[in-house]
């Protein structure tokens, strides 16, 4: 049941009810079911949300998701993970009122600060569950309302648990007059992937066809990074003769021209999408198909993460490649994950190189199984230390949704 409205509150929202922004476009229909509304207050925590979300519906499958972004976020910059993914409507009571006609959310889970009191004291009022996670103090109130005395205590009050980072926010939040019973302090959500097992046959045979020799993965390389890959491949074989190169293109419509390319470099190719047979005499096998990585990067004990030696693509995700077990190599273009490589390469799970020269010497000593091993720990503890934070937080998200569920039954 909702609590009785605050005049602060009755001010504020005839305060702040004006036109509709433009940017308040209609919504497309909800889906059919449960539904969880996220919204992430910054785009650096994107990643980490994606994330949670894949392994929540692991446990959940019939669970929808939305995903908000603040009102005036650029989505082009975005990556919605494959979510829908919108801007949160324009701190309007009008609009707030739509959003939430619309999307009736069984659900409502804010991430991070610039709490909007609008939809969320209107999605207490709906009857919604809410929840607070990795909370700042800071509120987006809108222009008229900001002499108002105690609209941030009600809007945070409107959540049932909040879970802040530190203890200094936590206190600050208990200060405002919020029960001390539903502020905790909790670290923030990770980046934790969960990688699909891979079949065991496969697995088996295809190690059986390297014969135990040394393998790295060059994954996600663009054309323009193709001579790099080679030249540090023939500098590596110099010191490790049986080495094999497994070469997985960004783009599936260089494979061709590639093999062509290799056959006359005089470099022994096996087409891997074409059922190419790996010999004892092969030295690079090519791959097209993303989807295949999950066999290679559990093969090969060292990965080298293209699109990042040359300006322009940014970098790949590194995180699913340390989850299976490869020690990592990238190049210093990788500004579309540089958070999660920083910690990576702080963490010695990862290196850096800049030419085809140092690709070729990093190859060669992180083959070294010792080296490659640790690396591949290092990696997997990174990988690992948000999980146990995301599975508690799917426990109360889906703990919530049940007795909203058990209600509504009862009603």
């Amino acid at each position: 049941m909702s609590k009785p409205r605050s005049l602060s509150l009755a001010a504020y929202r005839v305060l702040s009810w004006g036109v509709q922004n433009s940017a308040d476009t209609p919504y497309i229909p909800r889906p059919e079911g449960e539904l969880i509304w996220i919204h992430i207050s910054t785009q650096d925590r994107q990643r980490a949300v994606v994330d949670f979300c894949r392994r929540l519906q692991q446990a959940r499958p019939s669970l929808s998701v939305l995903l908000t972004a603040p009102p005036d976020a650029n989505l082009t910059r975005w990556e919605s993970g494959g979510y829908t993914l919108i801007n949160l409507p324009s701190e309007q009571g009008g609009a707030a009122r739509a959003f939430l006609d619309n999307w009736r959310p069984d659900l409502g889970l804010w991430v991070g600060g610039a709490l909007m009191p609008n939809v969320i004291t209107r999605a207490e009022e709906h009857g919604i569950p809410l929840i607070l996670i990795e909370a700042g103090t800071d509120i987006q109130v809108a222009r008229g309302g900001r002499w108002l005395p105690d609209i941030t205590r009600y809007t945070f009050d409107c959540f049932q648990t909040i879970l802040a980072t530190t203890a200094e926010t936590t206190r600050n939040i208990r200060r405002l007059g919020v029960a001390s019973a539903k502020v905790k302090q909790a670290p923030p959500l990770h980046v934790s992937p969960n990688p699909k097992p891979w079949p065991e046959d496969e697995l088996i045979e295809t190690n059986h066809a390297l014969a135990g020799r040394p393998v790295w993965l060059a994954a996600w390389v663009q054309d323009k990074e193709f001579i790099s890959v080679l030249s540090a491949h023939r500098q590596a074989t110099r010191m490790l003769p049986r080495l094999a190169l497994v070469l997985q293109v960004a783009d599936m419509t260089e494979a061709e021209p590639l093999r062509r390319r290799l056959e006359t470099m005089d470099l022994r190719c096996a087409n891997w999408d074409s059922s190419g047979q790996i010999e004892d005499t092969t030295q690079v096998i090519l791959s097209a198909m993303p989807e295949d990585l999950g066999l290679w990067y559990r093969v090969s004990a060292v990965s080298f993460l293209g699109s990042s030696l040359e300006r322009g693509a940014g970098g790949h995700d590194p995180l699913y490649a340390a989850a299976l077990g490869s020690a990592i190599i990238h190049g210093p273009f990788v500004h579309r994950h540089q958070q999660l490589y920083d910690q990576l390469n702080h963490a010695d799970a990862a290196r850096a190189v800049r030419t085809a020269t140092e690709l070729g010497d990093a190859v060669v000593e992180l083959l070294a199984p010792d080296r490659a091993a640790d690396m591949a720990l290092s990696g997997w503890k990174i990988v690992s230390e948000g999980a146990p934070q995301a599975d508690q937080l799917i426990d109360l998200v889906q703990d919530c949704l049940d007795e909203r569920s058990a209600d509504h039954a009862s009603t």
